[in-house]
């Protein structure tokens, strides 16, 4: 029963992960490519890329075993696009200070 509960919680984080980085990669494609180098960060086309391809490698890949070896910068990418991109993009767009 364990072990099927564990299963379970393992597939929830990776498919909830996947579902994290196709979030970010809309939000990319979503945003104005100015923004990006008003915001001092890499250009709109990298970004794409990189929430792209994060969200296919942990789409494929699972959190446990050999394909962790790709799951986990994928993650990582991703959450960088969260906490640091995408609040400096918003306060940019918003009016911020590096407008």
């Amino acid at each position: 029963m364990a072990v099927l509960v564990a299963i379970w919680i393992l597939q929830v984080v990776h498919w909830g992960s996947a579902l994290v980085g196709l979030f970010a990669f809309v939000h990319a494609l979503l945003q104005r490519a100015d923004a990006y180098s008003a915001a001092d960060r890499k250009t709109k086309p990298i970004w794409m890329l990189i929430t792209g391809a994060a969200t296919l490698a942990m789409a494929l890949f699972d959190v446990m075993g050999p394909g962790m070896i790709f799951w986990v910068p994928a993650m990582a990418a991703v959450l960088v696009y969260i906490v640091d991109v995408r609040p400096k993009l918003i306060e940019v767009q918003r009016g911020g200070s590096s407008w």
